[in-house]
């Protein structure tokens, strides 16, 4: 017992030491150039040209042939989603994408937002950019990014959209209305992949930062997911001056002192600044340690040879959507594995979930989006010692692959101003009310 405490007043005069030891830094901007080939001596064109999604006869027609030629592998009895994608649940999928998916719908519903396309260090941009509809007299709206992750896109931003641009309508108060940009990350769907090795997220951060400057935004607001947080960070670590505020569904705080209180922090959880509540998300650690051992095999393949499965992946539909789907089955809550059908339908439409997918197949990008694995894991990185000293918002979903108290957050945005733990959701928690008031004016 008193040896408990002795480590445990150690290494709390140890994280104080560190933490206390703050000091702003920024990224270097710098530039870069990602096109094929050598950069061209003339300045690059900087226009923005409207975009629209389209697809043919023939593209669905050899969707379906490769979906007529499926073959699937019968699995083992009472596995449900254990052994990942059930292939009898499968089957559904198929069925219902062959014979009752609507592609050509489903592009009118993604036309419904305005597309652009912009060059931008040798690539070209895709983004959406959405207005307010009724603006209130004498109101100027809010900027505001919002940068998707793996294995999503800009769609996952379609139903939440109208609250944001347009909240009065949808039962909200108007006093703050914002004007949204959901720019793909090159390498997705509609944005042009890096020709050159090395694009990581503080290439894509300076780019989506010139892409703002270039829709005539000095300042602006910005929010992320899974890589999309990175990003993000990576934006406030690059143009703090730039970014009135921050807000993040997730976090990569790799070096941290708090992380080595986990073994501790039952005993002593108050000590380290735990809440009830994170207890209650971080404990057993057991359980959490292999759940993320067993939903993480994906991030060794991507972040040593995306190429390899990206073959496979790229080549077979139906292959496509088993690896992607069940990330969304697991990462929106790891019980779903206990199901028969992983959950899916309980979050999310089939409709919805093929437009995904379909957005990965028709762009052929499943391997470019696997690279920024590799580009961003495995090195050490600069950004990653950095602390973001702008202001801060940041939402705790209870089935999130690893909870972040409160306190671990701090260690790297030290301007936290609001941190909310979300009634539910999880990795893909799915269109709720993040974004909260208290940002820079």
């Amino acid at each position: 017992m008193w040896l408990e405490i002795l480590l445990a007043s150690v290494l709390g005069f140890v994280i104080y030491w560190f933490v206390s030891k703050d000091k702003e830094e920024t990224l270097p901007l710098e530039d870069g150039w990602w096109g094929p080939g050598v950069r061209p001596t003339a300045g690059e064109d900087k226009s923005i040209r409207p975009f629209k999604v389209e697809t043919s006869d023939e593209e669905i027609n050899d969707l379906h042939q490769r979906i007529d030629r499926v073959r699937l592998t019968p699995p083992l009895e009472d596995s449900r989603f254990h052994y990942g994608f059930n292939s009898n649940y499968l089957k559904k999928i198929i069925s219902y994408w062959r014979n009752e998916f609507d592609w050509r719908k489903q592009v009118e519903i993604l036309n419904k937002y305005p597309h652009f396309k912009t060059k931008i260090e040798g690539l070209d941009i895709h983004f959406i950019h959405v207005k307010p509809p009724n603006l209130p007299s004498g109101q100027t709206p809010k900027p505001l990014l919002m940068v998707h992750g793996w294995p999503g896109s800009f769609y996952e931003f379609y139903k939440i959209i109208p609250f944001l641009t347009d909240p009065k309508n949808h039962g909200l108060s108007d006093e703050h209305v914002f004007e949204v940009i959901c720019p793909s990350i090159p390498g997705y769907s509609f944005s042009e992949a890096s020709s050159k090795k090395g694009f990581n997220s503080v290439a894509t951060a300076r780019i989506f930062y010139k892409l703002m400057l270039r829709l005539g935004f000095q300042k602006f607001y910005i929010q992320g997911g899974d890589w999309g947080a990175l990003i993000c960070t990576n934006m406030a670590q690059l143009v703090p001056s730039h970014i009135k505020g921050l807000h993040l569904n997730m976090a990569l705080i790799l070096r941290n002192f708090y992380t080595l209180t986990l073994p501790l922090g039952r005993c002593f959880g108050g000590l380290f600044g735990y809440t009830e509540r994170d207890m209650e998300l971080i404990y057993p650690f057991k359980k959490i340690f292999f759940s993320l051992l067993r939903e993480s095999g994906y991030l060794h393949i991507q972040s040593t040879k995306p190429d390899t499965v990206g073959c496979a992946l790229n080549d077979s539909p139906v292959g496509l959507a088993a690896y992607i789907l069940e990330k969304f089955s697991t990462w929106t809550n790891s019980e779903f594995r206990d199901l028969e059908d992983g959950g899916l339908e309980r979050k999310f439409s089939l409709d919805d979930l093929l437009t995904g997918i379909m957005l990965y197949w028709t762009t052929g990008t499943i391997t470019s989006s696997q690279r920024f694995y590799k580009e961003n894991l495995g090195q050490v990185n600069k950004h990653e010692m950095l602390k973001v000293y702008v202001p801060t918002g940041f939402a705790a979903f209870p089935c999130e692959l690893m909870h972040l108290p409160e306190k671990w957050v701090k260690t790297k945005y030290p301007n936290l101003i609001s941190y909310s733990y979300m009634p539910r959701g999880g990795h893909r928690p799915g269109p709720q009310r993040v974004w909260k008031d208290g940002c820079r004016d």
